[in-house]
């Protein structure tokens, strides 16, 4: 019978399995993780498991951190209901930076079961690339039933699209924007409006005088995030020249960005250097058919990294499923991309592009409770099953 003070006490202790930290501690081989009441107690060896802890022994097994997805839709692109539930680009307006992605997300939807089932414990999920400002982003566990315990950050980031989508979608309605140039005048634009807005409410504040107070703009309060980099923008940008447009706007207006889907980045990587903004490259998995993809590659991550830059890599969804992450990365390391590194672009760079290294992204004492336990090396061996999911201490998939 459970001890009445053990109840508040839940452990797990994965034990004797090859534990890839992500941390200071390396690779302990034969390690051990203690997992209590959702956070990590501690990791190394020899650890204590008293009160009311499973035990679960993980030798010959591969423990990493809980994999992070750094930019996809999930829960906005529903699987396999086609239009009904396809979410993610609002295509009446080519500016809505008010839109949320928790508006949309369905949470049980079966791709979020298909993502912890492959270990991938957390997402930064939100709305496509149709719109040169597309609204705001949100980043969530895999496991759960509601948004309310789900949701890690929101708002997480601020969508920005440059390159074919916008031209493409607005260039066949006759509207706005028709061209590159157009794109980034409308991002301009909003953006100085909403520097304007955030001056005239900090001089109203300071003058005492509300009445100097700006007229209530739902798309400017959204806005407002970005100007006083509370959240970066995330930039859709795949050709050079694009990629460029955007890190020119963000210096000219002060804000935070990451470069996300970064296809031609690997071409100008010693010019990205300069800058050191977050890179997410990807999909990696799918069919190159547009052409601005046409020079997307493997070796763009060891590339990157080569040059200094903090690289991540993501599944896109629904371009691929977010279970599929380790086998892209495992194409990285096919083309020069160190093991170590590999492991990092879908844990801790992750997490620290998406500014939630506090508490995701490595095991480290004090972190949420995430983790994924493979039968193999899960960026080697293609037949590597994820057999054990840990979401916030509660397993979630488990195969012995």
């Amino acid at each position: 019978m459970m001890r009445e003070e053990d109840k508040d006490n839940k452990g797990i202790l994965i034990k004797n399995g090859k534990v890839y930290t992500m941390a200071d501690d390396g690779i302990l081989d034969g390690g051990q993780v203690l997992i209590r009441d959702g956070i990590i107690e501690d990791v190394g060896y020899n650890l204590e498991a008293s009160g009311n802890t499973e035990i679960i022994d993980a030798k010959g097994c591969y423990v990493m951190p809980g994999i992070i997805d750094a930019h996809c839709h999930i829960g906005l692109f529903e699987t396999a209901i086609g239009t009904a539930g396809n979410d993610g680009n609002e295509t009446a307006d080519p500016v809505t930076p008010e839109l949320r992605a928790i508006d949309a997300i369905y949470p049980l939807d079966k791709e979020f079961a298909h993502a912890a089932s492959h270990g991938v414990t957390c997402v930064a999920t939100g709305p496509g690339s149709a719109n040169p400002i597309a609204g705001q982003f949100v980043a969530m566990k895999t496991a759960g039933r509601t948004l309310k315990e789900m949701i890690v950050r929101e708002p997480l980031a601020m969508k920005v699209a440059f390159g074919e989508n916008p031209k493409r979608i607005y260039g066949t309605k006759g509207q706005s924007p028709v061209t590159r140039m157009a794109t980034a005048s409308l991002i301009r634009r909003w953006l100085s409006e909403a520097r304007e807005y955030v001056q005239k409410k900090d001089l109203a504040k300071k003058l005492g005088d509300y009445d100097r107070m700006p007229p209530f703009d739902l798309k400017l309060e959204s806005l407002e995030l970005v100007i006083r980099r509370v959240i970066p923008l995330k930039a859709h940008a795949h050709r050079a020249d694009d990629i460029m447009t955007a890190l020119r706007i963000a210096e000219e207006f002060d804000v935070d960005i990451t470069l996300d889907h970064c296809s031609e980045g690997h071409l100008i990587a010693s010019e990205l250097a300069e800058y050191g903004k977050g890179v997410i490259l990807g999909p990696l998995t799918d069919f190159p058919s547009k052409p601005e993809v046409a020079n997307r590659c493997p070796e763009a991550a060891a590339i990157l990294c080569d040059a200094g830059l903090t690289v991540a890599i993501m599944s896109d969804l629904p371009a691929t499923h977010v279970g599929y992450l380790p086998m892209a990365v495992g194409l990285c390391m096919k083309a020069g991309l160190p093991e170590m590194e590999a492991f990092k672009t879908i844990t801790i760079n992750a997490a620290n592009i998406l500014n939630l290294d506090d508490r995701i992204g490595s095991l480290e004492r004090g972190k949420d409770g995430d983790v994924a336990v493979f039968s193999s090396h899960p960026l080697k061996d293609i037949t590597a099953r994820c057999v054990l999911s840990v979401v916030n201490g509660i397993i979630c998939h488990r195969e012995f």
